[in-house]
């Protein structure tokens, strides 16, 4: 699920820099960690013929220190490394790319300026578009995704966001998974409404793919 054809598992990794009201890793965004990278690397070590990958998730990984001193020692034993990301820290990503230590990106976006700020609680969404230009540049296979709430991203919004993607040159899938309230979040939001996002008339500029 995490990494479309291969067997992989996820590495989460604690800390994040955004507070998105929908996250529904809020012990991992706010916690501290249980396992060292000797852990970590001791358990790939025993499985390096069973796993084809390994998926840096969180929380926000690119926030950890020797995060890509653990890619390397993970393409050592012959595994592919995704990596999911806010975007927040576009140096690390092209350090990533640029030492060929990440096989696939996960971006996300989360909004346009207007509501950025409301729905992270940061101000760095220039960090993410700065990620998102790296990416387009690169020959990184990756993608770009939002998590969707109708109390904070509109139909509008999100056909203006697809209309960025577009005029950016994005040209891959964009995947949207609407928020679910069934397991504790950051935030107490009130019940989304996912039928705002899936009207018939609606003629997106790019591809929109839907996860759930």
């Amino acid at each position: 699920m995490d990494y479309p054809d291969h067997t992989a598992c996820i590495l989460w990794f604690a800390g994040c820099n955004m507070r998105c009201g929908y996250c529904y890793n809020p012990e991992i965004v706010a916690g501290k960690g249980k396992l060292s990278y000797g852990d970590i690397l001791q358990f790939l070590e025993k499985r390096k013929n069973l796993l084809d990958a390994v998926v840096f998730s969180g929380g926000e990984c690119t926030l950890h220190q020797d995060v890509l001193w653990l890619a390397h020692q993970i393409k050592e034993l012959g595994m592919k490394v995704k990596i999911d990301t806010n975007g927040s820290r576009p140096h690390v990503l092209e350090n990533l790319i640029a030492e060929k230590l990440v096989d696939y990106v996960a971006l996300d976006f989360k909004a346009l300026p207007g509501a950025y700020q409301k729905i992270t609680a940061s101000q760095l969404y220039g960090e993410f578009v700065e990620s998102l230009d790296i990416l387009l540049y690169s020959n990184i296979n990756f993608e770009v995704r939002t998590t969707l709430h109708s109390w904070l991203i509109s139909e509008e919004d999100l056909f203006n966001m697809t209309k960025f993607l577009k005029e950016k040159g994005y040209q891959g899938n964009y995947y949207l998974q609407h928020y679910v309230g069934d397991k504790g979040s950051i935030s107490k939001l009130p019940e989304s409404i996912k039928k705002v996002y899936t009207h018939e008339k609606i003629d997106f500029p790019v591809k929109t793919i839907w996860r759930n």
